[in-house]
């Protein structure tokens, strides 16, 4: 999941960003409306966290940008204001959910999470394909019904990998849905963490590469030369991990 953090307070928008990565939620953060907008321009959020009172166009003007864009990316609207009328006319903009502060980090990742539930996955929560099973609110990942331990970012690109049901993901897509705005586009991270997770799984490989093109999860559906197994065959290196529950 990304989210954008539209929070003119650096100290509390950056404590939420942390504390959002620890949870395996990629977060930017915009300290301003016009950067916001700007950001919304280039980004496909998952959520939009709104400060109301922010400098340059204000929450609201960014809420209604939002709504009218049509992308239908919820909002969260996280504010000191706590009247019932603040409250009324925040949801009246197109507001999903409303968050009065202070506020704890648990409860606001609860509700991140929910909206995220609401808005793209009708399909159970927990994930199920080429004999994974990942449960992204538990944390945790099976593989033939043994515990896989994955890494945050580990278990953030799988998640991405796993949604997309065997299609292939580009390198620059699993940096965007996995990794946050100060990324690096021409790190090397990606390829580290995929060769990573693709050890952690285990044989017989389960993350192919297509050459040029990405990655994807083997569903044992596509052709040979370059798929995950094949590469087993080849005898790429690595070897199972035992089961355990999702590190920290």
């Amino acid at each position: 999941m990304r989210v954008l953090i539209v929070e003119d307070e650096p100290y509390l928008a950056e404590a939420v960003r942390d504390g959002l990565r620890l949870e395996a939620i990629a977060a930017d953060i915009a300290g301003d409306g016009d950067t916001a907008l700007a950001l919304l321009c280039v980004n496909a959020y998952d959520i939009a966290v709104l400060d109301r009172d922010v400098p340059g166009p204000s929450g609201d003007e960014v809420a209604r940008h939002i709504v009218a864009s049509g992308s239908g990316t919820p909002i969260l609207m996280l504010t000191a204001a706590d009247r019932i009328d603040d409250k009324a006319s925040g949801f009246e903009l197109g507001a999903d959910d409303y968050l009065t502060k202070p506020f704890d980090l648990r409860e606001l990742v609860l509700r991140l999470r929910a909206l995220d539930r609401r808005r793209a996955h009708p399909r159970p929560p927990v994930r199920e394909l080429a004999g994974l099973r990942v449960d992204p609110f538990r944390r945790e990942v099976f593989r033939d019904g043994r515990y896989v331990p994955l890494t945050r970012k580990q278990f953030a690109v799988l998640e991405v990998l796993v949604t997309a049901e065997g299609g292939v993901v580009s390198a620059e897509q699993l940096l965007e849905r996995a990794w946050d705005d100060n990324a690096d586009p021409f790190t090397n991270a990606v390829r580290i963490t995929v060769s990573a997770l693709r050890k952690r799984l285990g044989q017989p490989w389960l993350i192919a590469t297509v050459p040029g093109v990405g990655y994807r999860i083997d569903t044992g559906e596509g052709p040979g030369p370059g798929g995950a197994r094949d590469q087993g065959r080849r005898g790429a290196a690595g070897s199972p991990t035992p089961g355990a529950r999702l590190l920290a």
